[in-house]
């Protein structure tokens, strides 16, 4: 994973206000690009955990298999040769005529023939745990690796969200405008109805429209703050559909749908690799949050540079 690097402030004095602005804005879409990052790494994270997890139960019921097998060995041992008295050499003794005899040694060699497979039955899980064990390893290890790589992130992307805080309140509020224009457009009233083609997406898009007003904070997934993937993953987990908090891999979900097939509640995704989404809610317009500074908000899809694409998840 990499981290988008900003523009260092020492370089960001512009010659106009119109540049600060201008840079502001850029600084703002980078943050957006590192903030998502971050989110698709805790995606990744949380499915490593699971793998572990999985591994490590597998090798549990693998080991405990060998435990069952090796009891179930021990009782085939006793009943051929102690508790049955059934040896090859009492059989020769015992026997009363030639056809008894190898009646008794085939019993013999029966049970002789199915201890051979429980053993085999039990050197295989014996190795089956043993790669379960390994993968359960590998798995805790890539997660721990992704643990760091977060955490390094956080702390560089931590303090470019200070530097960013302090960029944007210095501007008059002209040019914080210019920056919500920059990403996002300008707000656009709410409708007053939207009808999705399904339940699930209707709820979604109610659920999205109720968080107009609330405020951008990156990494956040409600309820009272969001970034962009953080609104979609709750709008969608109202109508109890679970969304990764990441747009990238939000972009990966249901099915592809065209811009002009568009209907109300199917993610638009926009740059390239995916760092933005909003909820299409008809009209050519989406609700999004949209960038730090503005409320989560009504705009239009040609509001957004860089339409990548999008994705239906219901309906």
């Amino acid at each position: 994973m990499t981290v988008t690097i900003l523009p260092g402030t020492a370089s960001a004095v512009p010659g106009t206000a119109d540049e600060v602005a201008a840079q502001v804005a850029e600084a703002s879409h980078e943050l957006e690009v590192v903030s998502e990052q971050l989110n698709e790494a805790r995606v990744v994270l949380a499915r490593h955990q699971d793998e572990a997890r999985a591994a490590s139960a597998a090798a549990a019921e693998a080991e405990a298999r060998i435990g069952s097998l090796d009891g179930h060995i021990r009782r085939l041992a006793r009943s051929a040769y102690t508790g049955s008295g059934m040896s090859q050499l009492h059989a020769l003794l015992t026997s009363d005529s030639a056809d008894h005899l190898l009646d008794q040694l085939g019993t013999l060699d029966a049970i002789a023939g199915h201890t051979n497979a429980v053993i085999t039955e039990v050197s295989q899980a014996a190795e089956g745990a043993e790669q379960s064990r390994d993968a359960a390893e590998e798995a805790a290890a890539d997660a721990e690796r992704t643990v760091e790589q977060i955490a390094a992130q956080q702390e560089e992307l931590e303090a470019k969200i200070a530097d960013y805080q302090r960029r944007y309140e210095a501007l008059t509020a002209p040019q914080q405008e210019q920056v919500a224009q920059a990403h996002g457009g300008a707000a656009l009233p709410a409708p007053s109805a939207v009808t999705a083609p399904s339940s699930a997406a209707q709820v979604a898009v109610n659920t999205a429209l109720a968080q107009i007003g609330d405020p951008y904070v990156w990494g956040a997934g409600g309820p009272n703050a969001f970034d962009c993937s953080g609104l979609t993953s709750y709008a969608y987990a109202a109508a109890g559909v679970t969304l990764p908090h990441s747009s990238r891999s939000q972009s990966q979900m249901g099915t592809p749908v065209s811009r002009s097939e568009l209907q109300p509640g199917d993610l638009v995704f926009f740059y390239s690799p995916v760092s933005h989404v909003g909820m299409y809610i008809g009209n050519g317009q989406m609700v999004h949050a949209s960038t730090s500074g503005q409320p989560v908000k009504v705009g239009s899809l040609d509001s957004m540079p860089d339409y990548n694409g999008a994705r239906r998840i219901a309906g």
